[in-house]
């Protein structure tokens, strides 16, 4: 990195040091830490469920795709096709109900 081109914290801040981290870009690391080399997606908010909007989405979206079936097309195939992906919807769906029944909360 250039010298004209610096990031915001100063390499030689003695509050700062710099870590080369394995498969990251390089880390700013205040005195006295340990740089972090795991993110949980946790700690940024991204384990959050779409909770019952979700599940009614998902319900009119297996409706939406029954509804297909019927229509002015000679071919079977495709009835097919959306029927299976409505039921993989379906079965993950109801998955996804029991396992919200059963979660352990702490």
């Amino acid at each position: 990195m250039s010298e004209q081109h610096r990031p915001g914290v100063r390499q030689d801040d003695a509050l700062t040091t710099r870590v080369n981290q394995p498969n990251r870009e390089e880390g700013v690391v205040r005195a006295g830490a340990h740089p972090i080399e795991e993110e949980r997606p946790e700690d940024w908010g991204w384990h959050g469920r779409a909770g019952k909007w979700g599940q009614v989405a998902g319900w009119l979206t297996v409706l939406a795709l029954l509804s297909y079936t019927w229509g002015n097309h000679e071919g079977r195939m495709e009835d097919v096709w959306l029927v299976g992906i409505a039921a993989g919807m379906v079965v993950m769906l109801l998955w996804d109900l029991r396992r919200k029944r059963t979660a352990w909360r702490p």
